[in-house]
């Protein structure tokens, strides 16, 4: 465990602030020590929480915004934060009850009340952004505040929903500074979480502070610099140069590779992870991958265990389903389907469904890590076999998530972050009603078994319904799973508290941090 450090002590000010709206509670001098620096590639979609379902956004969301509850690190089991308590209501899990602390504030000094919760939640549904939470909230049908009592009333039984709660998209925003029908504009945020953001430039810097009024289920930290580098081998060289104190996503391969944990000046923090890489269709009509024969004749010729060794120094694990290792029902049915890269396999399944050959389409995949590499193996794969001519195409990171969007792409490659431990969280996003892959895939039967396993409390009642929704997936291929990878982290040996940085999940635990 961390050294628990002493509350901070500061003086209230109440300041207007140049080139920021409203008024704020600002820490005293004291909260000014040096900054702890971390590197990381991850990229902030948006600093509004209805607008983001993405690693780096919800990274800051974890620290500037609170939820009604959150994960004590390598936990299932979620924990009260700005709730008091939450409990279901009723034995058929359709009833969701929180009562809100009275001690909590937001930057303005505004108490934050039980209708900033509702507002907060009835936005992500209202404003249904194409790159925003709500796929985690297709149970939800209303919320209700009376006082700082909120009833969350689901449509159907949903055992999950606490979880999904305790993730970014519940966070809690000041209704008087977000519009309820759009997204906030600006870089500015105002939450109650453990750090105020103080500045922020896009794809460069924020610079975080503990946030004197926040009151929770974690002890604050000191000041934070989070610095945004493009590139893998730009954080590598800020790392070597020791510009940045802590590493976390994405170093490259090659030096994660070389790691040595008894390297005198570094802590090497490494983790059994649920990150995962998919390779999605869009299976809308238009495009080649919409016909599932195409999907299949992909699935039969891909080598993963070539991608994790050339590509990624066998810093990853060749993935076979949705559900990766480690989380409850795993399986292997895409494994089971196709064994080994098979051409002749492949040339059936298109010969048989009168697919013409080569088959013409379109590999995007985002700027960054070893995305360039991966998509250019996969394309050497593909092409190789003489079914198949592949065209890349790279966009930045927002430009590549309104693409896929949009239905720009006939294939494109997304990892995933898992938002809590558990199955639902690799299927119902990914796969079921209003995914947030937007590829156009719809089954009805994949909806009923996410629906099924929402059921159950004891969540390893749901594992039958899961082990076959995982066979229909690897059936109608609507994604190609890749690889998972461990979770690694860096730091200097002044720091403290790294190995709780991040546990897999969308969480980033920068109040875990601390100088010797």
């Amino acid at each position: 465990m961390r050294t628990v450090r002493l509350r901070i002590l500061v003086i209230c000010l109440v300041l207007a602030a140049a080139g920021v709206g409203g008024w704020q509670l600002l820490p005293s001098g004291r909260a000014e020590r040096i900054p702890i620096t971390v590197g990381t590639t991850d990229v902030v979609t948006s600093l509004d929480p209805a607008g983001a379902y993405d690693a780096g956004s919800w990274a800051l969301f974890s620290n500037v915004y609170q939820s009604l509850l959150t994960f004590k690190p390598s936990s299932i089991t979620p924990v009260p934060d700005a709730a008091r308590t939450c409990d279901f209501t009723d034995t058929e899990l359709r009833a969701y009850r929180c009562e809100v602390r009275d001690d909590l504030r937001f930057p303005s000094g505004r108490k934050v009340t039980g209708a900033d919760v509702k507002f907060s939640f009835d936005r992500v549904l209202a404003i249904k952004a194409d790159v925003g939470p709500q796929s985690l909230f297709t149970t939800l049908k209303s919320v209700v505040a009376r006082g700082q009592t909120v009833t969350f009333n689901l449509g159907s039984r949903d055992a999950t929903f606490p979880l999904k709660v305790a993730t970014g998209a519940g966070s809690i925003v000041d209704r008087t500074r977000y519009p309820a029908t759009a997204l906030r504009q600006g870089d500015e945020a105002d939450g109650s979480g453990p750090y105020l953001l103080t500045s922020y430039t896009p794809g460069a810097r924020a610079h975080l502070v503990p946030n004197p009024a926040y009151r929770g289920a974690v002890e604050t930290g000191g000041p934070v610099d989070v610095r945004y580098f493009k590139t893998s081998d730009d954080l590598a060289a800020a790392w070597k140069a020791r510009s940045v104190d802590v590493t976390h996503r994405q170093l490259p391969p090659e030096l994660i590779a070389g790691l040595d944990a008894s390297q005198d000046g570094i802590r090497v923090n490494e983790a059994e992870s649920a990150a995962i890489r998919n390779l999605v269709f869009n299976v809308r009509d238009g495009s080649p991958m919409a016909d599932t024969a195409v999907r299949k004749a992909v699935a039969a010729v891909v080598d993963r265990a070539g991608i994790a060794t050339d590509v990624y120094d066998s810093t990853v694990d060749p993935l076979y389903s949705l559900i990766p290792q480690g989380i409850t029902s795993h399986t292997t049915p895409f494994f089971d389907s196709y064994p080994q890269p098979d051409r002749e396999r492949a040339k059936k399944l298109l010969s048989d469904a009168g697919v013409e050959t080569p088959v013409r389409f379109t590999l995007a995949y985002a700027q960054g890590g070893s995305a360039a590499q991966e998509a250019a193996e996969l394309r050497r794969q593909l092409e190789a076999t003489g079914l198949f001519r592949v065209r890349t195409v790279e966009r930045e990171w927002t430009e590549f998530q309104k693409g896929y969007s949009a239905g720009q792409f006939d294939a494109y490659c997304v990892s995933w972050l898992p938002d809590f431990p558990d199955p639902d969280n690799f299927v119902q996003p990914l796969v079921g009603r209003d995914s947030t892959l937007h590829n156009g895939y719809s089954s009805e039967r994949v909806d009923q078994l996410i629906e099924s396993t929402q059921q159950y409390s004891e969540r390893a009642r749901a594992s039958a319904d899961f082990k076959t929704l995982q066979r229909v997936v690897a059936q109608d291929v609507p994604v190609l799973p890749l690889w998972q990878k461990k979770n690694y982290v860096l730091s200097t040996e002044d720091i403290t508290g790294s190995q709780y940085l991040s546990d897999g999940t969308g969480l980033w635990r920068l109040w875990a941090l601390g100088r010797l």
